[in-house]
């Protein structure tokens, strides 16, 4: 579980970049509101990260379609880090003044623990066979 959770956080640290990048175009280039900018990242990062995650985070646990377990990422992580992402940059950019660069920051921070273990127990979740001990 351990080495899991480091790969986890591996691709997450590329996908931390690549969500930043995209808000920082879409808010600072584009001059698009941060809240729809910060949807549009997170989700640019969220299929980032699903790639990655399939390739090797969860390798070892390729059993079923990848448009399944995509459509399952995207519904699960993808709503705990759009929604999550949302609340906390609404709260933290106009409650408390953050620059929502750093905001953002905080907030992916905040849902990661959450989109792994939805990760782990439902998108990639193992088999029964190889949850099961061999005898």
């Amino acid at each position: 579980m351990l080495v899991r959770w480091l790969k986890f956080n591996a691709v997450g640290a590329v996908g931390i970049v690549v969500q930043l990048a995209a808000l920082a175009i879409l808010k600072g280039g584009l001059h698009l509101n941060y809240l729809s900018a910060t949807a549009l990242a997170v989700e640019a990062a969220v299929l980032h990260n699903f790639v990655w995650h399939e390739r090797f985070t969860w390798a070892d646990r390729v059993h079923q379609s990848s448009l399944k377990r995509l459509a399952k990422f995207n519904l699960t992580t993808g709503m705990f880090s759009i929604g999550g992402n949302l609340l906390l940059m609404k709260w933290l950019v106009e409650s408390a003044h953050i620059p929502y660069l750093a905001a953002n920051g905080f907030s992916i921070a905040v849902c990661s623990v959450a989109n792994f273990v939805v990760s782990e127990r439902a998108v990639f979740r193992a088999s029964r066979s190889e949850s099961q001990p061999s005898i």
